[in-house]
């Protein structure tokens, strides 16, 4: 610890003089908050963050929500630019409006100038925000800066004199709030106001309801900032019924948002209490904040030492960090490991660093401000991160996005994507942390500067870095689609009639597989109005029948699911454009009416919300129409406007749609909702589930028979508990997929999170093309492979940004495969040995046998099938073609010796 540090701990004394150790809440429930965060080089309005955490709804219960915002429009603030940059924006809850004078002559007037001070805007009426019950408070904004005299006082009384004259100014200020809130909240007394935030252009606002309440009742929807977060639900401890109890918390000029909660609350909070620190609100957030400034503003850390000290690299990650940073990393974690937060936890950060200094660009450093995203080692809090730009000639466009949920990413970007061509509905990367990985550190930060260089105007720019300062970048020989500039008028003739041509051939002479096989190399060659043509004439092709629906419903999905070179075309506006054709595609489907039902000879009809209710018995409408002829009628469901939980949301009117005898089912604008799929009950072999949009968590989970598709991502805790049947992800799943999981066979293209597969029993067959971050198929107690049981094959493969199959860094980066396992294997696609047994925890590699190939085949021929990952490739390494022995390796569970012992009697 260095002098200035110890002397402002020691100025804190007075802090805590008969301040009592209070004890969180007995009645505080556990469970997984929504947590969001975006930054970009832009300001960007409120209104995505509301459309974003309404779609996280199903993640808060009203108790607690709330938003940060950094990176301030002056004009919108009512100061010029060098006062939201200079000045403390002091914001107070006032809980009783007659505090707000009594603070003011306690706590501002004696300390500070104030240039400027104004009530923040509000609805008139509370109960305009739907299912908002308690009153936010009313909100007070100060600008100030202490008076000189004031601060040079207490530089002196505390013998803080030689510090920068700002970090005294800083220090003052938090002091100041820290006894505001103590006299006016106080956890256990009377509470009348307390302090929401006290940083330079940083703005927190909570209240008793869910995050976007917040952003509706102080009408925030055009209020414009460069970095926002936001928090769902309330914290797992503490006072979840008051609005202090809500996230975001704050240090100095950062706040902090949190999903988790700590097993060691009790721990981390007398460390900070030997260092002068002591907690009011009560929450493992509150602690965790109070870490972050303590380490980062008062010891003066480097961001990775901080980090490191919240989440300590630990296990085979930390044997394989380079000698130099083990000795610092061994310090950091001597020092401070009985203050670091013991999981699970996920923090999101919003930070504002407002003086000046020199650029990585060029130029001087005007404004900078950062969001943080930081995964504790445990990784059992979901999180996602993204990165999207557009680097438009006139105005490029960046945003870095973190959240509980993809679908909660993908929300935000198809808001910006309603008034604003240049952004797309998907990031152009997705990636989830592996916390204290020693490869990235699993945290991320995306900066936005904004710097004026000597010949031009000020600009900001948007980098992403990891926990060990590597740049995360994008594509940027690939670009995006202006969908305002698609002219289907200037599509040449010979194109147009080739690809006529080719269609009507494929039609009548081999079908999708014919067709596709002409497409999919002439993609890379095709701009973006051939693209968008070719997409269209497909869905006015599908106009003409039952069999021209189907065919061209065949070639969109392909290109939906398939990675293909598309030159110079990203993927996220191919995607864009194939997903608004399969959309115009589903709407020729006819909605339900009576006259269509009793007359129409249709194999397909639509349901929405409004006709949600006039569902038939299908069989009734197959024996009309058919005579009695064995037809399967398909339902196509529009979810956009269905709830994401409860008795009408989407995947009740999925079971009710199945047992009233619709087996074939297509179900497309999904945002968001949760159990896609579950519900419907035992021997569904009959099922044939599709699903198009942002699946949201628990799909699959519990089938027991049939087949579910997901034609895109998938979230958390996909297939738990799954027992019978086929699942297929067409791109990523979340964290603990499959847990549980008793049978059935699964395929992944992409990767998955954490702790896929744990606790697997019977005979769950599954094959990961990518890659786990850490804890595959823990517990797995899947029986003998050869004898009916389980296993996984793991792929470490990816396609890159032109659609080429390319081998992973490793197959496998953690430390725990096949942790504690006692039956079924693991099928390692390993033909350099990355893998050590360093990650094995009750494990071991043996020789892939010939039957062991055999069982796996057939497995990976329908993964070709499905994805088009040839076993061919597969089994080529660097260009040679070898036996699949020396590709493959076989993990099994470790046979104890006492066991073995018996088994030879």
């Amino acid at each position: 610890m260095n002098d200035f540090a110890q002397k402002i701990i020691h100025s804190r004394a007075d802090l805590m003089a008969d301040l009592p150790i209070f004890h969180r809440a007995e009645d505080a429930a556990e469970g997984g908050c929504g947590v969001l965060g975006f930054a970009a080089n832009i300001p960007v309005a409120g209104q995505h963050v509301l459309k974003a955490s309404r779609q996280m709804h199903n993640r808060g219960n009203g108790k607690g929500g709330g938003i940060a915002m950094v990176g301030l429009d002056p004009v919108q603030t009512r100061v010029d630019r060098n006062v939201l940059n200079s000045h403390y924006m002091l914001q107070i809850a006032l809980l009783d409006n007659q505090a707000r004078r009594e603070i003011e002559e306690k706590f501002l007037e004696p300390y500070f100038d104030v240039t400027e001070a104004y009530e923040l805007d509000h609805l008139d009426d509370f109960r305009e925000v739907e299912g908002l019950s308690v009153c936010p408070p009313d909100v007070v904004r100060y600008f100030v800066r202490v008076k000189t005299s004031v601060l040079e006082q207490f530089a002196i009384n505390n013998k803080l004199s030689r510090l920068p004259y700002r970090s005294i100014e800083d220090e003052f200020v938090y002091q100041n709030s820290y006894r505001l809130n103590r006299q006016f909240y106080a956890s256990l007394g009377e509470k009348r106001a307390f302090v929401l935030s006290h940083g330079r252009n940083l703005s927190v606002l909570k209240i008793v309801g869910y995050a976007e309440d917040v952003v509706a009742y102080y009408q925030l929807q055009e209020q414009t900032a460069h970095v926002w977060i936001a928090h769902q639900r309330y914290p797992t401890k503490g006072r979840v019924w008051h609005p202090g109890g809500a996230h975001p918390f704050i240090g100095l000029n950062e706040a902090l948002v949190h999903n988790g909660d700590f097993a060691n609350y009790h721990s981390v909070g007398e460390y900070l209490r030997q260092r002068n620190i002591g907690q009011l609100f009560l929450t493992d957030t509150e602690v965790s904040v109070q870490l972050f400034d303590l380490w980062n503003r008062v010891y003066g850390y480097p961001l990775e030492i901080t980090l490191e000290a919240l989440a300590p690299t630990t296990e085979y990650d930390y044997l394989m960090l380079p000698e130099e940073k083990k000795a610092i990393y061994r310090a950091v974690q001597r020092t401070h490991i009985h203050g670091s937060p013991d999981g699970p936890w996920f923090f999101i950060l919003a930070r504002s660093l407002p003086d000046p200094e020199s650029s990585e660009i060029s130029g001087d450093v005007l404004e900078r401000y950062e969001l943080l995203g930081i995964t504790d080692t445990s990784m059992l809090r979901p999180q996602v991160f993204a990165l999207y730009e557009n680097l438009d000639p006139k105005v490029p466009v960046q945003i870095g996005l973190i959240a509980s949920e993809r679908q909660a990413i993908n929300a935000c970007l198809r808001s910006l994507t309603d008034i604003d061509s240049r952004f797309q509905p998907l990031a152009d990367q997705y990636w989830i942390a592996r916390g204290g990985s020693h490869t990235d550190g699993g945290a991320f930060r995306f900066s936005v500067e904004k710097t004026q260089a000597l010949d031009r105007n000020p600009v900001a720019e948007l980098k992403c870095s990891n926990k060990f300062g590597q740049v995360v970048g994008v594509n940027r020989d690939q670009h995006h689609v202006d969908i305002e500039q698609i002219q289907m008028n200037k599509i040449a003739p010979i194109f147009r009639n080739e690809w006529e041509e080719k269609v009507l051939h494929a039609y009548d002479d081999g079908g999708v597989s014919t067709f596709w096989n002409w497409l999919h190399s002439r993609i890379v060659e095709m701009n973006w109005n051939q693209l968008a043509w070719g997409t269209g004439w497909l869905v006015d092709f599908a106009k003409n029948g039952n069999g021209e629906w189907s065919f061209s419903l065949g070639i969109l999905n392909l290109l939906r699911d398939r990675h293909y070179d598309s030159g110079v075309k990203k993927r996220a506006s191919t995607l864009r454009i194939v997903d608004s054709s399969l959309n115009r595609l589903f709407e020729i489907i006819p909605l339900f009416d009576s006259y269509l039902v009793e007359n129409h000879q249709s194999m397909a009809y639509r349901l929405d919300w409004e006709s949600r209710q006039s569902i038939p018995d299908a069989n009734s409408i197959n024996k009309y129409a058919y005579n009695d002829t064995e037809k399967s009628l398909l339902l196509v469901i529009d979810a956009s406007s269905f709830p994401a939980e409860g008795e009408d949301s989407i995947a009740q009117w999925i079971v009710r749609a199945y047992h009233k005898g619709w087996e074939q089912i297509i179900v497309y604008n999904w945002r968001g909702g949760r159990f896609a799929g579950c519900g419907i009950g035992p021997n569904s072999e009959a099922l044939n589930l599709h699903l198009y949009g942002d699946t949201g968590d628990y799909a699959a989970s519990g089938l027991d028979g049939g087949k579910i598709t997901i034609h895109g991502n998938g979230q958390d805790q996909l297939g738990q508990i799954l027992k019978s049947g086929k699942l297929v992800i067409h791109g990523d799943a979340g964290q603990t997929f499959l847990y549980g999981a008793k049978g059935g066979e699964i395929y992944v293209s992409g990767s998955v999170a954490g702790r896929p597969l744990i606790n697997g029993v019977g005979q769950p067959r599954a094959i990961i093309n990518g890659t786990c971050l850490d804890y595959l198929a823990e517990s797995f107690m899947a029986g003998d492979p050869h004898n009916g049981g389980g296993f996984v094959i793991l792929n470490g493969v990816a396609f890159d940004d032109h659609g080429n199959l390319v081998e992973l860094d490793t197959p496998y980066p953690g430390g725990n495969l096949f942790s504690l396992a006692s039956g079924g294997a693991i099928f390692l696609r390993d033909p350099h040995e990355k893998v050590n047994s360093d990650q094995l925890n009750g494990g071991e590699f043996s020789q892939l046998s010939q039957p062991d190939w055999e069982l796996i085949e057939p497995y990976l021929k329908e993964n070709e099938r499905l994805f088009d990952i040839r076993i061919e490739d597969l089994l080529t390494v660097d260009g040679e073609r070898l036996d699949p022995q020396n590709v493959y390796r076989k993990v099994e569970s470790r046979r104890v010796g006492v066991l073995i012992d018996v088994q030879n009697r």
